[in-house]
């Protein structure tokens, strides 16, 4: 992506998947530089019709300003808030829509992911999915920044890491 806006704002894109998007969408957007967040679903196998989201992924696109923020920074905020060894399952959140990944259309994303990863001592056990993104689905009004507009809504992301960063 990696726009130049009349606002002087460099802007690029990444998707992360970690569970209910509800969660993800809630802290991420509060993250430095982030300029804006979308809940939708990510790299399924239907060509979801009839609401069908078949083998997708519950994510966040996640547009942030590379000026003010590092993909390599939003990476490790994300590792915050996740089980990266746990597979489709995130607190009570069970199945393989809930699998955690990171996303992109731009391979030097998919290196900096992958870099990320390989420099933990645990590398070995993570299992967070690190794929080109093949499709993506926004969703609809209702699950657009959920937790602001129902703060008591379930949430698999304990209360002090949903608000760190909150501004």
């Amino acid at each position: 992506m990696n726009i130049q806006h009349d606002n002087n704002l460099n802007l690029d894109s990444v998707y992360f998947a970690g569970g209910c998007l509800w969660g993800v969408q809630e802290f991420i957007k509060h993250l430095p530089g982030v300029v804006s967040t979308e809940a939708g679903r990510a790299n399924g196998t239907s060509n979801n019709t009839a609401g069908e989201y078949d083998g997708y992924a519950e994510c966040v696109q996640v547009v942030f300003d590379t000026d003010k923020v590092a993909l390599n920074t939003l990476i490790s905020y994300f590792f915050e808030i996740i089980d990266p060894y746990s597979i489709n399952k995130q607190g009570d959140d069970v199945g393989e829509k809930y699998r955690t990944a990171i996303y992109s259309k731009q391979p030097a994303h998919l290196n900096i992911a992958k870099d990320f990863i390989s420099t933990r001592d645990d590398a070995d056990k993570i299992v967070v999915e690190v794929l080109p993104l093949t499709n993506y689905v926004a969703s609809d009004p209702e699950h657009q920044d959920r937790l602001t507009n129902f703060p008591d809504d379930y949430c698999h992301i304990p209360q002090s890491l949903l608000h760190k960063y909150k501004k």
